[in-house]
């Protein structure tokens, strides 16, 4: 699979809507993780990142201007032991409690489908990132329309044992603007990683389309030790 250049990929799409990106740092040393919101309305640009115990949260920038909270506030990332679940939607949650029942990441989507926003029918992507005994290995998930025909949900897992120090993959919900918006296809798109967490945040950031850009969560997992770090950046301030 070519491997293309994240910054250029964003760069060249203004709207790719929510991305997850998963991945081993170039000195092999770090599990890897990005996640980014995007928004066209007022309701969906009104949006911050902000820690929590377990991962991360979305709230209203402005409690004020939040019309519709469904779809748009959810837990995008939570820690389940030496997993890391990273999503698109409320299926972090649905993930994070079957995985708890001993499901498999696949099996936990199976009551899931594509987001109930006609007529976009946006995917959900989900990520998981298993870091145990200096070990690492990740999966990505797509549930999508059957090119935009609600009555079909395709499903599709794709599972990275060993994966190779310096590259990624990357998801995302959007081919690019459109009405209604398209869904991602293919696989997850093959990026390289480096080892700096600010540079990669602060790039990713920087590539994203400056109008429709809201927030970024990028997270690196120490595979030795377990130790993360994290860095958010939101475009807007919390009221």
């Amino acid at each position: 699979m070519k491997t293309l250049d994240i910054y250029e990929e964003l760069r060249t799409n203004p709207y790719p809507g929510r991305g997850i990106i998963l991945g081993k740092s170039a000195d092999g040393k770090s599990a890897v993780t990005a996640y980014f919101i995007m928004g066209r309305s007022v309701n969906s640009r009104n949006r911050v990142f902000t820690e929590t115990a377990d991962g991360i949260r979305t709230e209203a920038a402005d409690p004020s201007k939040l019309s519709d909270p469904h779809l748009i506030i959810y837990a995008p990332v939570r820690v389940l032991g030496n997993k890391t679940i990273v999503t698109n939607g409320d299926q972090t949650d649905t993930i994070y409690e079957m995985m708890d029942k001993q499901l498999t990441f696949e099996q936990s989507l199976r009551g899931r489908e594509y987001e109930d926003d006609a007529p976009n029918y946006t995917p959900r992507i989900s990520g998981i990132m298993h870091v145990e005994d200096g070990k690492y290995n990740y999966a990505l998930s797509i549930l999508k329309s059957a090119d935009g025909d609600p009555a079909s949900v395709e499903r599709f897992t794709y599972a990275y044992s060993s994966p190779i120090a310096g590259f990624g993959h990357f998801i995302h919900t959007y081919i690019g603007d459109g009405s209604p918006l398209p869904s991602f296809e293919g696989e997850p798109k093959k990026i390289t990683i480096p080892d700096d967490m600010d540079a990669f945040a602060e790039g990713l950031w920087d590539a994203l389309n400056a109008d429709n850009k809201v927030s970024l969560f990028v997270r690196y997992i120490d595979i030795a030790t377990g130790e993360a770090k994290s860095r958010i950046i939101n475009k807007y301030e919390k009221a």
